[in-house]
């Protein structure tokens, strides 16, 4: 990297805002629940409820040691964060070895992001039915066609695939869901609240609890 490239890296800053983080509901929920209605309803943020979820595999000097992906959050509820996926991709399979993840809300046009560290755990397969039922039709014949995480050879492999199962369930037919699909909720311990200020003095507010089910507890942190 030259000098001039490195200097231009480094000068990328932008100044926060004046708006501070003073206080939140005493339930994080509650206040997530603010802040994704307020992220959404910001039409610079083009998808509100994507989430980076991270997982620790076993192989912890491998490639798959620690990964991060951007899923979907599509339901809050029961204390959880719920999202859905093929449960033979990597991230099913480092879950099931590991179920401690983590999940973050970059909403960077608001200069706040939310993080959460939790524990995830396959939701029922009647939840995951109604939720697949709510899809359209090209995502359900998406989740039959693809093998996700495992190797493709060509692109055409996949299109080959998803024409057999777009052939099988036509659109406007019942496509029942993949047994191998479905949901996973992110119990959480730890929920982080984030937003940018001048001179990076930025507010940090925290709840935790000792496990799942234990009160939660909030302070203020250093930035």
């Amino acid at each position: 990297m030259s000098e001039i490239q490195r200097d231009a890296i480094r000068a990328m800053r932008r100044s926060y805002g004046e708006v501070g983080l003073e206080s939140l509901p005493t339930d994080p929920f509650a206040a997530f629940h603010q802040w994704l209605t307020e992220a959404a309803a910001n039409d610079f943020i083009v998808e509100a409820n994507a989430m980076v979820l991270s997982t620790l595999g076993t192989d912890r000097q491998g490639a798959d040691a620690i990964t991060t992906r951007t899923v979907l959050l599509k339901d809050v509820s029961e204390g959880g964060f719920t999202f859905f996926t093929n449960y033979g991709s990597r991230k099913a399979q480092a879950i099931e070895l590991n179920a401690q993840v983590t999940l973050l809300f970059p909403w960077y046009a608001m200069e706040r992001q939310v993080s959460i560290s939790g524990f995830a755990e396959k939701i029922s397969r009647a939840e995951s039915d109604d939720y697949f039922a709510t899809r359209p039709w090209g995502s359900q014949i998406g989740a039959w066609a693809s093998a996700q995480s495992a190797p493709l050879a060509t692109r055409e492999e996949l299109e080959q695939r998803y024409q057999g199962a777009a052939e099988k369930w036509p659109e406007g037919s019942v496509v029942p869901c993949p047994p191998h699909w479905g949901g996973y909720r992110v119990t959480p311990i730890a929920i982080e609240f984030w937003q940018g200020r001048y001179s990076r003095l930025h507010d940090r507010l925290r709840y935790e609890r000792s496990n799942t089910t234990s009160d939660w507890e909030v302070g203020r942190y250093y930035p």
